[in-house]
């Protein structure tokens, strides 16, 4: 088998791998954030449908699909990069804006945090109960990194990411004026630092070493039962 052949082979194999945990991570993130904003009093998303499990309506055909794709083929995998389209909340329709801004923003990473453990979980049983398939078994690991990627980069504090809404809604009302201003320039920011690889090595890696850690001891218990 030539090198393109195997190289074909292995690129099929990760997306089918990848598919279902990245559109489960997607999907329930930006669910998340709709749920949120319709329980703290902003209805927008429940009305234009986009507080939903259905993937096809978060999916932005640019950001989920065809960036990535590029960007994989052009970096050999190096560096991946994405998004969905971002769930509409009215902010001013939010019961107490400044706070629950901060429990909408907060809802999707924390819905991928979630995941991340899910999918620990279910890797755990299967390797427990000698399960030999390994395509599930990959698929679990995918599950768990996948999510623990979107929870740590969605929090980096910079305006349009979560964590920059987080930041904002804890910011003094000056502060916080100042700092969303930022919001228009905010992903031309947060895609020079992801290349030159100051987000990686300043955030990505600390972050994910943490959540690893945290989804590592809450499955204790579970591991103890196993051995």
């Amino acid at each position: 088998m030539h090198n393109s052949e195997v190289q074909e082979t292995q690129l099929i194999q990760t997306v089918l791998v990848y598919a279902l945990p990245v559109i489960f991570a997607i999907t329930l993130h930006e669910a998340a954030h709709g749920y949120a904003a319709r329980f703290l009093g902003d209805p927008t998303a429940w009305q234009l449908g986009r507080v939903t499990l259905n993937p096809w309506v978060h999916i932005d055909w640019l950001g989920t699909i065809l960036m990535p794709v590029l960007l994989y083929f052009a970096t050999s995998g190096a560096f991946l990069f994405g998004y969905a389209k971002p769930v509409p909340v009215d902010w001013g329709r939010l019961r107490k804006p400044k706070r629950d801004m901060i429990w909408v923003a907060l809802a999707g990473p924390l819905s991928n945090l979630l995941q991340a453990i899910v999918w620990a979980v279910v890797w755990l049983l299967l390797v427990a109960f000698g399960w030999q398939e390994r395509f599930f078994i990959e698929m679990c690991q995918a599950g768990v990194l996948t999510n623990v990627v979107m929870f740590a980069f969605n929090l980096f504090p910079l305006p349009p990411l979560d964590g920059g809404r987080v930041l904002t809604g804890l910011l003094p009302w000056k502060q916080a004026v100042t700092f969303s201003r930022i919001e228009p320039y905010g992903f031309y920011i947060v895609m020079a630092l992801v290349l030159l690889g100051v987000i990686n090595s300043v955030w990505m890696r600390p972050v994910m070493g943490l959540t690893f850690a945290l989804v590592d001891g809450l499955l204790y218990p579970l591991k103890a039962i196993f051995r």
